[in-house]
């Protein structure tokens, strides 16, 4: 595979819809839709599976450090 190609993220990973730019968690797919859901949690939506693209590490990074600080604020 060619470095500039982007992989399809499994079930569980962090990745972002490149339509609306929002990171996420894929949580499924039902009815050709990708289900995600924001990273500290609440309400999931569909995405097309064509925008669903896996996170660079940078892109990784900044997400689970915001989550982690996030959690650190409330006490968790």
């Amino acid at each position: 595979m060619a470095s500039n190609q982007q992989t399809r993220p499994g079930l569980g990973a962090l990745a972002k819809d490149n339509a609306n730019g929002r990171i996420g968690v894929v949580m499924g797919a039902v009815g050709g839709r990708v289900q995600m859901r924001p990273t500290q949690g609440g309400r999931e939506w569909d995405a097309m599976p064509d925008d669903v693209v896996s996170l660079s590490a940078r892109e990784e990074l900044s997400a689970r450090l915001a989550a982690r600080n996030d959690d650190s604020r409330v006490g968790l």
